[in-house]
């Protein structure tokens, strides 16, 4: 078992620059119970931190002032009316849209990350936006305003930042609209029992199949690992994205371990693999290409998975865009990207030809 971490860095509670405009903007957190001496252990991620009184979390937004432990609330640095396809969930209410909302700060440090701007906020000088305030009832309703059919927490890591986004979704369920978080997958089960009631899906980026890997990233393997098996067995419904990184996890026997780790979760949980581009610090990479997606894809497949996909290389990669009925076989859902060409799955999600129930929100 990894060892909880007990010292955390970075500036003080209430301090100036983009950290002390940030702390004006929090509530007393969920996520986290007292260890004595005024310590609190947070819960709102993998890394279980002991945050002692002046101190931060890993995540550099959750902080102990006096006591108590506080989460960001009340704002966003990122906000998009995004196909829904693009989170991606190919398996819930396609061609709609999900009104993406996120914060700053995360728990993990990828080298490639494409939110970079807004993960690492408060340790990247480069980095950082400035906050909208907004409130929950706001974001609600623009998303009915814009069509949106969910409303989703992503662009920063949003398990840190989960109690803000309960409050969301806590006005946005009334209102007809899904919701979703879209995650590195380091959950703990205290938060995956806090935000379950008012979520609906879950996104979970499957990073590598190594503890190397993940150490690179700041994060731990068995930690994503237990959050898949959690979330499936919490009913969120769950889609997996593998970002394949030549040189990094590309390896046929890595990505094997990590479709038959899914396989043996649930073969109906959807896997993406998707294809890296150059970005951040990580630019000593080759791009993925669209063979290694193929391939991926393949392995996928022998390993038992019934949904299997290859993303952002539109038009290159085959029958991999598209749903296909593993009864049958016939053709349910056909991509181009983002945009849906045809989609035949009924409200009662079940193929068309064979009646075969098709796992997903459809309706």
């Amino acid at each position: 078992m990894v060892r909880a971490l007990d010292v955390l860095v970075g500036h003080e509670p209430g301090g100036s620059g983009l950290a002390g405009v940030l702390d004006a903007r929090v509530r007393p957190a969920s996520l986290g119970h007292p260890e004595g001496d005024g310590a609190v252990r947070c819960t709102a991620c993998g890394h279980r931190c002991l945050v002692r009184p002046g101190r931060r979390g890993i995540c550099k937004v959750r902080f102990n002032r006096a006591g108590t432990l506080y989460a960001p609330w009340g704002y966003v640095a990122a906000l998009q009316s995004d196909p829904t396809e693009k989170k991606p969930f190919f398996h819930v209410l396609p061609g709609s849209h999900t009104l993406t909302f996120g914060m700053l700060g995360c728990d993990f440090h990828c080298g490639y990350c494409q939110n970079w701007l807004t993960s690492q906020a408060l340790r990247d000088p480069a980095a950082g936006t400035a906050p909208t305030d907004v409130t929950p009832d706001q974001l609600a309703q623009l998303a009915v305003a814009r069509g949106a059919r969910m409303v989703g927490s992503s662009y920063n890591e949003p398990l840190i930042t989960a109690e803000w986004a309960v409050d969301v979704f806590r006005r946005a369920r009334p209102l007809g609209l899904r919701t979703a978080f879209i995650s590195n997958g380091n959950a703990t089960a205290e938060v995956l029992d806090f935000v379950r009631p008012w979520t609906d899906c879950y996104k979970i980026d499957l990073k590598a199949m190594t503890a190397r890997g993940y150490r690179q990233l700041g994060g731990v393997l068995e930690h994503v690992l237990d959050a898949i098996r959690m979330a499936h067995a919490h009913g969120f419904w769950v889609e997996i994205v593998t970002l394949v990184v030549p040189g990094f996890n590309d390896d046929p026997d890595e990505l094997a371990r990590a479709a038959a780790f899914i396989a043996a979760v649930s073969p109906d949980i959807p896997w993406h693999v998707t294809a890296f581009h150059q970005d951040y610090r990580m630019t000593d990479h080759a791009a993925t290409t669209a063979a290694s997606l193929v391939r991926a894809c393949e392995i996928g497949r022998e390993a038992g998975l019934h949904f299997v996909y290859a993303g952002n290389l539109p038009g290159r990669v085959g029958r991999w865009e598209h749903t296909w009925c593993p009864g049958c076989g016939e053709l349910l859902v056909e991509r181009h990207g983002y945009h849906i060409a045809r989609q035949r799955v009924g409200a009662d999600g079940c193929c068309p030809s064979c009646r075969r129930p098709i796992p997903g929100i459809w309706a």
